[in-house]
C-alpha cells in the first residue's frame, strides 16, 4: 500500500469535506494559543507495531494516557475548562491499575465545543478494560498505567518519553500496549 504524506506547508483543500475537520482545527487552535508555526503530527514510513504473539485474551495489556492527574492547585481542570498550560506535565509517570485516579484534560488542545470529557471512561478506559479482562477478553492488566507528557515535540516523546515507557512496560511484562490519547 503506497501512502503519501500531508504536505504540511500548503493549505487543505476543505470544499469537499462533510466531517469536522480535526487537523485543521487542530492547526488553528495551536496557532491561536502563540504557537508561531502549526501543529505537526509525527508520521513515520515504518511502523514499530508487531503482531501479537499471542491471543488478546492471554496477553497482559498496559495502558498509556495523556491525562494529567487532578492538581487543585494549578487552577480550573474540570470539563469544560479552558486550555490550562499550567496542569501540564512534562516526565512520565506511572500508577496503579487496580482504581481509578482522578484524572483530567485540560492541559490539552482538543476541541472542547464538541469533545465530552465529562466521563473518564471517554479518556481513560481502565475500568472498561478490568470489565474486559473480568469477561475473559484480555488476560491481564499491567500492575500499573503509564502516563506520557503531551510537550509539542516530537524529539522528546520519540527520544525520551517513549523509550522510558517501553522500558517499564517491559519490566512489567506487557504484551500489548494500548494508546488512548487526547
Amino acid at each position: 500500500m503506497t501512502t503519501t504524506q500531508p504536505d504540511f506547508d500548503t493549505k487543505p483543500d476543505t470544499s469537499q469535506r462533510v466531517y469536522l475537520s480535526y487537523i485543521d482545527r487542530t492547526r488553528k487552535f495551536y496557532l491561536k494559543q502563540g504557537f508561531d508555526n502549526p501543529y505537526r503530527w509525527a508520521h513515520h514510513n515504518d511502523s514499530p507495531f508487531t503482531a501479537l504473539r499471542k491471543p488478546l485474551s492471554e496477553s497482559r495489556l498496559g495502558l498509556v494516557t495523556t491525562a494529567a492527574e487532578y492538581n487543585p492547585d494549578l487552577g480550573d481542570q474540570g470539563p469544560q475548562a479552558a486550555y490550562n498550560n499550567d496542569a501540564k506535565f512534562d516526565r512520565v509517570y506511572t500508577r496503579p491499575s487496580d482504581s481509578l485516579p482522578d484524572l483530567r484534560v485540560s492541559h490539552i488542545g482538543y476541541d472542547r465545543q464538541n469533545a465530552r470529557v465529562d466521563d473518564l471512561a471517554a479518556y481513560f478506559p481502565l475500568a472498561r478494560l478490568q470489565e474486559s479482562v473480568a469477561a475473559g477478553r484480555i488476560g491481564e492488566l499491567s500492575p500499573r498505567f503509564y502516563a506520557v507528557p503531551t510537550l509539542r515535540s516530537q524529539r522528546a516523546t520519540s527520544e525520551r518519553d517513549a523509550p522510558e515507557i517501553l522500558e517499564l512496560m517491559r519490566a512489567d511484562e506487557v504484551d500489548v500496549a494500548l494508546l488512548v490519547a487526547v
